[in-house]
């Protein structure tokens, strides 16, 4: 069995590089992605879904060097659940309970100009196989 998981959309906050204990790099951020649409009742309705992407290796560091907050990305991946399968649930500081996707990426997309956001150039990087990830 496989799945993939496809995202065009905005990133949230700049990217956040740590280490492995066996010093393998790991950088994080956030995609926002938008829909919108006209309900039954004619009324336009705005959906904005948030993602936690998580990238390896070289990768990470080409994202971490790259990758700023407003920049526009594509990233191809798969969806991480939680221990029970689903989303990471949390809650917000107001007390209300969140939910959060988690996609590890297998390659990130710059789709920015350099002028966007101070993006990356419209260039990509294929990340290792998921056999290469350290645990």
């Amino acid at each position: 069995m496989y799945h993939t998981l496809i995202l065009v959309g905005n990133v949230g906050r700049d990217p956040e590089m740590r280490y492995t204990p066996s010093g393998a790099p790991v950088t994080s951020f956030s995609v926002a992605t938008n829909r919108q649409y006209t309900a039954n009742s004619g009324e336009k309705v705005k959906e904005t879904i948030w993602f936690r992407v998580t990238t390896w290796g070289k990768q990470a560091e080409i994202c971490n060097q790259y990758v700023k907050k407003g920049s526009k990305v594509l990233v191809e991946g798969r969806l991480t659940p939680d221990a029970n399968g689903g989303p990471r649930i949390w809650n917000a500081p107001d007390g209300a309970p969140r939910a959060s996707f988690e996609v590890t990426a297998n390659t990130v997309q710059f789709l920015s100009t350099r002028g966007e956001a101070d993006g990356g150039g419209g260039g990509s990087f294929v990340g290792a196989p998921e056999d290469d990830i350290p645990f």
